[in-house]
């Protein structure tokens, strides 16, 4: 229905992000709008599963890609932050969209500290725990939103 947050009709807009969590396993997405600066869980896929995330990307058209970069508490790069950074730049040859690289040290942190707020109130369960990969994509997006004011 037109006008509820799950219609994707928003995604035509210009300014909408996809973000995403990388992972060696498993890869989190997050979808989000500069208009309104609004981020939101969506999915985790398989890393390397092309097919799922050119679904994804087809179904929600961004124009923006965000990738977290996991760097070390020390800001140094190690052997995951150079997977994510060919991980964006195979975005990039793809999907020929502008693809963005937000530091993402701590979101796995407030990642799990938001899921366990939710377990509390009630929103989540233990079985939905790989959200929380999605829940980091969120993070990163809204730590790229917050970039604009």
């Amino acid at each position: 229905m037109p006008g509820t947050p799950d219609h994707r009709a928003d995604a035509f807009n210009p300014g909408s992000a996809l973000a995403f969590d990388f992972g060696t396993r498993l890869i989190g997405v997050a979808v989000g709008h500069r208009i309104d600066a609004s981020a939101r869980a969506l999915t985790t896929f398989t890393n390397g599963d092309w097919t799922r995330l050119d679904a994804i990307v087809a179904d929600w058209r961004p124009e923006h890609l965000v990738v977290g970069l996991p760097l070390a508490l020390d800001g140094s790069e190690q052997t995951v932050s150079r997977m994510a950074r060919e991980f964006a730049a195979a975005l990039t040859r793809r999907y020929a969209l502008a693809t963005h690289l937000v530091d993402e040290r701590h979101t796995s942190q407030e990642a799990a500290s938001r899921f366990a707020g939710q377990r509390a109130r009630g929103t989540a369960r233990r079985k939905d725990a790989a959200a929380i990969d999605a829940l980091a994509a969120q993070i990163i997006l809204e730590s790229w939103l917050a970039q604009f004011p």
